[in-house]
């Protein structure tokens, strides 16, 4: 058995130690959350990151905290000698990333980030179809990631930028920004307009950007907390046909149904129909268990981390400079930018 420790046993540390537990291969035997009073299955309570990671009898720690401690906490553990599984975001820019990096490659740790949406079904699936060549090469997608929020996010770590470290790109647009790399491979070029619309806090409400490569695959990118409603939609277009992911199995169950449409070309315009168009719902979020069984077989086979891992999060946060290299002025009007080509 793999022994676990987490640090932040709030909502997203009990998911993970629920995937701990229905792994059958790893156990939590410690765990830090000041909002928890009493034990929690057995596992030890400790007072500090540091009494935890001194523990001789913790292999591996899942870091499930405020983003602010995301990086220094992961650097602390892959110094102490432990695995390291760590929530998004990585950190708050890629300097900081190449930091850990460093860490990581002396410490012969594995070392893997918490990119959840890539183990989806409707992802998986759809990367399959990608990777058989049936349906050519991509030529573009359209990513839409939005939610609603209320007066009470104020009260939020998440709308403060000192502990969040951005708005909802760092909380929801990351995700498909890695979804994007994950298919593109990377992005040469970005413009983005990064603004506050309506709740004109000190972290954005909207991003605008679009991404383009050397060969030539374009994406653009919408993430906002002024959806009003919940929405995931993540559109893939190909010379030979198109995917569509709409809706996202999630714990809250606020953005519907998860469906994957796929659609071929034919010879004839117009070149696919809704009639074309097979339709693929899943009824079961196995992201989780998933995401966690990954982490668990580098550990025990001594393999590499192959999705979510730490040039992955470098590539995102290389990304995710640009489109935060200026910030939108608190409490005050709307504040729009052009960003530059990355490099220039």
């Amino acid at each position: 058995m793999i022994r676990c420790g987490i640090i932040g046993l709030g909502k997203m540390g009990s998911i993970r130690a629920e995937a701990l537990t229905q792994s059958g291969r790893a156990r939590l035997d410690g765990f830090i959350e000041p909002a928890l009073s009493q034990g929690f299955d057995g596992a030890e309570r400790h007072e500090t990151p540091e009494a935890l990671l001194e523990d001789p009898g913790i292999d591996a720690v899942f870091i499930c905290t405020p983003n602010y401690l995301n990086q220094p906490l992961t650097l602390k553990a892959l110094r102490a000698g432990k695995h390291v599984f760590c929530e998004k975001p990585p950190a708050f820019t890629a300097a900081q990333i190449e930091e850990v990096i460093a860490a990581e490659k002396s410490s012969g740790r594995k070392l893997m980030y918490g990119f959840n949406h890539r183990h989806h079904d409707s992802v998986i699936h759809a990367k399959k179809l990608i990777g058989s060549g049936a349906y050519g090469r991509v030529l573009w997608m359209r990513g839409r990631y939005g939610k609603s929020v209320d007066a009470d996010f104020y009260k939020d770590w998440r709308s403060k930028k000192e502990l969040a470290g951005g708005g909802i790109m760092m909380d929801q647009g990351i995700h498909m920004l890695d979804l994007f790399l994950m298919l593109a491979g990377d992005f040469d070029q970005v413009q983005a307009t990064v603004s506050n619309l309506y709740w004109h806090l000190d972290v954005e409400d909207n991003v605008f950007a679009i991404f383009s490569n050397r060969d030539g695959v374009m994406a653009s990118l919408h993430s906002t907390m002024t959806q009003w409603r919940h929405l995931f939609s993540l559109e893939i277009f190909l010379e030979k046909g198109y995917m569509v992911i709409n809706g996202l199995l999630t714990n809250s169950g606020s953005y519907g149904d998860e469906v994957l449409t796929i659609a071929k070309n034919r010879s004839a315009a117009p070149a696919a129909t809704w009639s074309d168009e097979e339709h693929i719902s899943f009824n079961i979020n196995n992201s989780w268990n998933y995401e966690v069984g990954h982490f668990l077989d580098a550990i025990k086979h001594d393999k590499p981390v192959t999705t979510g891992n730490s040039h992955d999060a470098l590539k995102v946060m290389r990304i995710m400079d640009k489109i935060y290299q200026h910030t939108p002025r608190p409490h005050g009007r709307p504040l729009a930018r052009k960003l530059k080509t990355i490099g220039s």
